[in-house]
């Protein structure tokens, strides 16, 4: 099974979406932003993917610098409180699969969770190729 915590409004999801999908699987999709996060769904995610509020915040169109999260000395605590009441504010996407979970950005991140790739040539969402006509992987 493959979980994906989608946000449809971001080129780098709906590539990573539509890698998923390529490569055969039916992914559960979570729109993050609609559902929002639990404590313990934010909290289980974080720790299987190895990722703090700091690493995970989305520091760009996100409410992060109005609410006074990008200073450096602003603990995790503060930062994980915000993302539980602005989902906004959590990078995207993150992928579970039976090989581990990640925060899939750049796109390309989440051929390292599949058991197959898609058919090549596959490009990301910024055009750049990351699988040949071979289904290779380019980088």
């Amino acid at each position: 099974m493959i979980v994906i915590h989608h946000n449809p409004n971001c080129g780098t999801s709906r590539n990573v979406l539509k890698l998923i999908e390529a490569a055969g699987y039916e992914p559960i999709v979570i729109e993050y932003l609609n559902t929002g996060w639990t404590r313990p769904q934010l909290l289980g995610l974080f720790a299987a993917a190895d990722l703090t509020p700091h690493t995970a915040l989305r520091k760009t169109k996100s409410p992060a610098a109005e609410l006074g999260l990008l200073d450096p000395n602003i603990s995790d605590d503060v930062i994980f409180a915000a993302m539980l009441e602005h989902p906004i504010l959590v990078n995207r996407p993150i992928v579970c699969t039976p090989k581990g979970v990640k925060l899939c950005r750049p796109s390309e991140r989440v051929l390292d969770l599949l058991e197959q790739w898609p058919p090549g040539p596959f490009a990301k969402e910024d055009g750049e190729v990351i699988l040949d006509s071979a289904g290779q992987r380019l980088q």
